[in-house]
């Protein structure tokens, strides 16, 4: 039997959640400065437990969510980098291309680019959107700093630990051994918000929105603020708008079958939105407005001038679509 003091069974009782591995507890969170030239690196999707969830034991971590086509992202990355690199070790920097790898930005509830969260413990604890000046970058790393107090992996401290073997089994794909770390925490310390916002991912992958939906409504109005918590309530909300629109596979069989069908692309666009492809998600509008400028009383168009103003007028997918906007209603 495990001496881990958090590898109790938990009562929800899904299949595979018996075989909990122990939590190590000694030795955790023996910090030493990393060597500068260490502190930046690029991550895919399958290393992304090892760049992140892991290494944050050690220390903050930052990812950085960007895209080749974004230039505020091309702004603040150099400077970025730049103060990572003055913190000496204190903080890393993970870049993440979401073109090539968006599946953990839409865990996180990406909605815009550049976004950047700061791990801590292997979990997401705060962030920002948009391009930042360096001095508002060098006190935003220098609070991450002061807030993680060596609380990132520190020695002693069996519920941060056991919070980031949790969040390498959710990124593994074992949510049935990370439900049981989660549900042992919370039996422990009732209402911790990063075991709370973790079982309820796990409830997620289990299928049950519901009982997900029943966990985080249960934290206290101060806790309900937390990264954790509003980036799941928004992949939820992203699936419920997805599951209301329809199965996109059988849409584009729908518009495979008859490209005329432009209910089928309407709905297909609002999906791309709801998941964050801007470029998708304007490319079925203008090949509806391309196509028929009648349908539903000019409500393709209509639909993109509101992507317009969600998206803001300097974004790229706001000018590259009013461009052939124009192209189509003025040729």
């Amino acid at each position: 039997m495990s001496n881990n003091p958090y590898a109790n069974p938990l009562s929800a009782g899904y299949a595979g959640a018996e075989q909990t591995p122990a939590v190590p507890l000694e030795g955790f969170g023996q910090q030493s400065a990393a060597p500068v030239e260490g502190l930046i690196k690029d991550t895919t999707t399958a290393k992304f437990a090892d760049d992140v969830i892991k290494e944050s034991r050690n220390q903050p971590v930052l990812v950085d969510f960007w895209a080749p086509w974004c230039g505020p992202c091309k702004q603040l990355t150099p400077i970025l980098e730049k103060v990572v690199k003055a913190a000496r070790g204190k903080v890393k920097l993970v870049k993440m291309n979401i073109d090539e790898h968006p599946s953990i930005a839409g865990q996180l509830g990406v909605q815009s680019i550049p976004a950047v969260f700061a791990f801590v413990g292997g979990r997401p604890i705060d962030g920002f959107m948009g391009a930042l000046p360096e001095s508002e970058l060098k006190g935003f790393i220098d609070r991450l700093i002061q807030q993680a107090g060596g609380g990132a992996g520190e020695e002693g401290d069996p519920i941060a630990d056991a919070l980031a073997q949790a969040a390498e089994m959710i990124a593994a794909g074992d949510a049935s051994n990370a439900a049981q770390l989660y549900g042992a925490i919370l039996q422990h310390e009732p209402g911790h918000v990063a075991a709370t916002a973790g079982l309820a991912e796990c409830y997620l992958q289990f299928g049950d929105s519901q009982r997900a939906k029943e966990l985080l409504d249960s934290l206290p109005a101060d806790k309900a603020a937390d990264p954790a918590v509003t980036a799941l309530r928004t992949k939820m909300k992203l699936a419920e708008e997805i599951a209301k629109l329809g199965d996109p596979a059988s849409l584009e069989q729908r518009l495979a079958a008859n490209p005329e069908d432009h209910r089928a692309r309407f709905d297909l666009a609002l999906i791309a939105q709801a998941k964050g492809d801007r470029a998708g998600a304007a490319e079925h509008l203008l090949e509806i407005i391309r196509r028929d400028r009648e349908f539903e009383d000019d409500g393709a168009r209509r639909k993109l001038l509101e992507f317009f103003e969600v998206w803001g007028p300097t974004d790229p997918a706001t000018k590259d679509a009013r461009r052939k906007l124009s192209a189509l209603l003025f040729r």
